[in-house]
């Protein structure tokens, strides 16, 4: 099975940290992995976004125009990427800063109040974990066992002492993740 992501926001999101993540834990699983990383060279705060591929065979091409699932974390990515899901697809947002949210209604839309619980929390460096424990709810391509090894390979030694906080903001993530119901799209 292959999964073709993206995760797309302004820099400063952990859009590029959070695929990663993902393209290690892949690693981790065996699987045939290819991160490509695109952003502009005002880094944080300009446009950031990055594919992932998971693959149990091997992977052609790192580019792609059709994914399976996008992530979209502020409207810019949401007007570019929406119109490129896959039908069937999976799309997931956070609807804090949309002016207009997602419209479609041939893929699965699933809403994260990431950056709100963030802050409740009390650690705004959690949103991305919390947002990656979303994604791993309704298509968990990856073990969180995995995610950890990944997470813990990514991350310098010095910030290794955040691991559980990590890890709790991935399993609130997952709690808290919604499937945004058709019929309000109509």
């Amino acid at each position: 099975m292959t999964q073709e992501i993206v995760i797309a926001g302004f820099g400063g999101q952990g859009v590029l940290s959070m695929g990663k993540i993902l393209a290690y834990s892949g690693l981790m699983e065996n699987k045939e992995v290819s991160w490509f990383p695109s952003y502009g060279p005002e880094q944080r705060g300009g446009t950031a976004n990055v594919t992932v591929i998971l693959s149990d065979s091997p992977i052609s091409s790192p580019i792609v125009n059709e994914y399976d699932i996008a992530i979209v974390l502020n409207q810019p990515s949401l007007e570019k990427f929406e119109p490129h899901v896959k039908p069937g697809g999976i799309l997931i947002y956070d609807p804090n800063g949309f002016q207009h949210p997602p419209q479609r209604k041939d893929i699965s839309i699933y809403k994260i109040e990431a950056l709100d619980t963030a802050a409740l929390m009390q650690n705004n460096k959690a949103f991305n974990m919390i947002v990656l424990g979303g994604l791993l709810k309704v298509s968990p391509m990856v073990k969180l066992d995995n995610v950890m090894l990944g997470l813990k390979k990514s991350l310098p030694e010095r910030h290794h002492k955040l691991l559980p906080m990590n890890e709790q903001a991935i399993l609130k993530g997952m709690e808290i993740i919604q499937e945004v119901q058709k019929s309000v799209l109509e």
